[in-house]
């Protein structure tokens, strides 16, 4: 038996000869735009019908590459974030960004395109993976050509990001806003961020009102915008308490499996703290980390030594132990990344806009006043300003 006839799709010009107008006025009355207004509502409902009767669908790439709104947002991922559960890091950000699109009726479209070298190469020299893992395989570039035109703009998210690439949307005048705080060279950005500068400075502060001066910070390996922007908070958080930095309480976590009660038995013995400030990782190495050393009982958090997370810790469930952190508004940033992004698209020109989130603080119970056995590590001299252990 032959195939059946494949059916012909049908066009603006299909109903224009149907209902007798022009196919100029098919178009203006299928676009909905302000001039689909000056049509003979007769002929904008005869048009319409006409369309749903012969099963007409819009090209709507074609409408991008015109020039016009076709209500899709993209979703662009530098990495692969579909989680695996719903404790997954990137799962909230998802979920706004799904939940936003749809409330202010928008489409999306999720954008997963692989390149190769010869694709990064056409808009400029490729940047590392941060966290010194092999460089993202993805690109927006594939080919050559900016595949998120599809979409009316887009959302962008991920840690491993191609920052060229970036520069080339800025240079298109493509409308975008990246989730988290992002900057390239020769350009601004817009962004919807979480606000780790003052979230770091008020843990920091907390720790100050209960009599810790000796704060160890250990900081991400990587040189993020994220891991700066801690950094500034406690620096901050550190000047407000009337207390000068010590740059040898400033560590680099290369692996939270490196985090161990030896370590950490090391830090109070030898630099005298009583508190720690730990920036958590997107895995769940530290998770595991923390709960082998909470369950030595060698060092008792807090009883022995304060201790507090820049962040969520990942995987964290209710079973946990509750360290005291502050919390990253996933949701909420992502679902005002989406409407940023729709007020960017409103407006003639594409000015960068850039947002802050205040974090969530969790009392926890992991941060305490320093030990009585050990109040006079609050008393220990302070180091001269540039660092150098007083005399």
């Amino acid at each position: 038996m032959a195939p059946p006839e494949r059916r012909r799709r049908s066009t603006q010009r299909d109903i224009a000869q149907r209902t007798g107008v022009s196919q100029a006025t098919v178009s203006l009355v299928i676009s909905g735009g302000a001039a689909s207004t000056q049509i003979a509502e007769s002929t904008r409902r005869a048009v319409l019908a006409a369309a749903d009767e012969m099963g007409y669908t819009a090209n709507v790439a074609a409408r991008s590459l015109k020039g016009g709104r076709n209500r899709l947002l993209g979703l662009y991922t530098f990495e692969s974030v579909f989680p695996t559960d719903q404790r997954d890091f990137y799962y909230p950000f998802l979920l706004g960004v799904e939940e936003e699109a749809a409330r202010q009726g928008y489409d999306l479209l999720l954008f997963s395109s692989t390149g190769t070298d010869r694709d990064a190469a056409r808009v400029g020299p490729r940047e590392p993976a941060e966290s010194g893992t092999p460089a993202a395989e993805r690109s927006i570039y594939v080919g050559g050509s900016n595949r998120l035109k599809i979409a009316d703009g887009c959302v962008l998210l991920g840690r491993n990001v191609r920052r060229e690439e970036l520069s080339a949307l800025v240079r298109e005048d493509f409308p975008f806003v990246f989730v988290g705080r992002r900057e390239v060279d020769d350009a601004e950005l817009s962004y919807v961020a979480a606000d780790y500068v003052a979230a770091t400075g008020a843990l920091v502060a907390e720790l100050a009102r209960l009599g810790h001066r000796r704060i160890l910070y250990l900081r991400a390996l990587e040189d993020s915008e994220p891991t700066r922007d801690r950094e500034e908070g406690y620096r901050r958080g550190l000047a407000e308490a009337g207390i000068v930095p010590d740059e040898a309480l400033i560590r680099t976590l290369a692996d939270p499996a490196d985090l161990s009660i030896e370590r950490v038995e090391e830090w109070i013995g030898g630099l005298g703290i009583t508190a720690l400030l730990i920036e958590p990782t997107e895995d769940d190495r530290l998770t595991e980390a923390l709960a082998t050393m909470a369950g030595t009982r060698r060092v008792r958090f807090p009883a022995d030594c304060s201790l507090a997370l820049l962040g969520d810790p990942p995987s964290w469930t209710p079973e946990l132990r509750d360290w005291t952190r502050f919390s990253l508004p996933r949701a909420q940033m992502a679902g005002q990344a989406v409407r940023v992004l729709i007020e960017l698209l409103d407006q003639d020109s594409h000015e960068p806009r850039q947002l802050t989130v205040p974090c969530a603080y969790v009392p926890g119970d992991s941060i305490g006043p320093v030990p009585a056995s050990r109040a006079d590590a609050g008393a220990r001299p302070e180091p001269e300003p540039d660092g150098r252990p007083a005399a």
